[in-house]
């Protein structure tokens, strides 16, 4: 089974790679080896970085399965580094409601809802961890999220868990062409926090590459 981890930002990869250099870059996307089935993209942030090494490591590379991992923000008040196995997304940013379409419909595609792979199995998979982890949607837009109206928006149009900045348009390309698509991402902020607005990344990573290789670990099983 070859499996792709993809994240946006090497700041998410370097614990997985350890300094290695990238089997390639390609129009300034790395790729890298972590086993001899199982390579790691850094595509870069945001959708339009997303869906281009997306499609770049379709073509190259031929994955059984794209995995995507990486930091998010929280519509609920739960421990940064809380791990999510992304259910479905949606791309809270597109609107093409003036011509009579429902909000957040991807046209050509035609879908609002991206699921993702063979939800049962991957949660199989990560309980086998051991790991704790929450279900649910994922909001993906180009915007990073703080709390606010246009946080409160999302939270109470699309009724998501998370929102982050890729997974939507790598999910996206998958559907197009025909590759299981699945995510597992970690709680980095809350964005609806009655606090002070909290972005805490090391907390965020700190178990996220052990338990997205744990959880390649046991969907090769």
């Amino acid at each position: 089974m070859n499996i792709v981890l993809f994240y946006a930002m090497p700041s998410e990869i370097d614990s997985l790679i350890h300094g290695t250099q990238p089997l390639e870059t390609v129009h300034g996307v790395s790729f890298y080896r972590v086993r001899e089935n199982v390579i790691a993209c850094c595509g870069g942030v945001g959708k339009v970085n997303a869906a281009m090494a997306a499609a770049l490591l379709i073509e190259r590379y031929h994955p059984d399965l794209i995995l995507n991992a990486g930091v998010a923000g929280c519509f609920e008040e739960v421990p940064i580094g809380t791990l999510v196995l992304a259910e479905t997304f949606i791309q809270h940013d597109v609107d093409t409601t003036g011509v009579g379409d429902p909000i957040g419909l991807v046209s050509t595609v035609n879908m609002v809802e991206f699921p993702t792979a063979d939800f049962d199995r991957a949660c199989a998979a990560m309980e086998a961890t051991g790991y704790a982890f929450r279900t649910g949607t994922v909001a993906t837009g180009d915007w990073f999220g703080i709390p606010g109206p246009r946080a409160d928006w999302i939270r109470d149009t699309f009724h998501p868990l998370l929102c982050e900045m890729e997974g939507g348009a790598a999910a996206q390309v998958c559907h197009r062409c025909g590759v299981p698509f699945m995510a597992l991402k970690s709680v980095s902020d809350c964005l609806t926090s009655k606090h002070d607005y909290y972005f805490n990344f090391p907390a965020a990573m700190r178990d996220l590459n052990k338990a997205v290789m744990a959880l390649v670990d046991h969907l090769e099983d």
